[in-house]
């Protein structure tokens, strides 16, 4: 699928760094690091934005490293980019650990995910009963064991 970009950040374009890879890491465009204390969100600028066609969604989602290694998280994880968004990518980033961290210019910060996805038209019925009955029913959060 090809996808129009516009690149004002000071780095390359997000790319896949494997050939399995399902996302783009994302990175910092700063001009000086910006450091989080712990709790604290910011709105990380990409200097990236893109066009998407109708029935995709970018995703935004953490990188594994930055929440393992330091407590570093998207807070709306996973944002949603819709297909007629036309503004900057931005990434909320929270510190969830006890210590201040540093984000640096260019630093990777997120990944994004492209993904296919679907609309609903709505069936509205009058009760409960109405609805088809699965094997899990109405058992919610930890319902099916651990």
């Amino acid at each position: 699928m090809k996808v129009k970009i516009v690149n004002k950040s000071s780095y390359s374009l997000p790319k896949y760094e494997t050939s399995a890879s399902a996302g783009m890491d994302l990175k910092a465009n700063i001009g000086e690091p910006i450091e989080l204390a712990p709790l604290q969100r910011a709105m990380v600028p990409t200097g990236l934005f893109i066009e998407l066609p109708i029935g995709y969604e970018a995703q935004v989602r953490p990188r594994s490293g930055l929440a393992a290694k330091h407590g570093i998280s998207v807070l709306n994880a996973p944002g949603t980019i819709d297909a007629d968004y036309r503004g900057e990518i931005k990434v909320i980033l929270v510190n969830l650990s006890n210590e201040p961290f540093a984000i640096n210019p260019g630093e990777r910060i997120a990944q994004m995910v492209v993904a296919k996805h679907e609309r609903v038209d709505w069936i509205e019925v009058e009760s409960v009963e109405q609805l088809e009955q699965s094997e899990r029913g109405a058992g919610g959060f930890g319902s099916t064991g651990k």
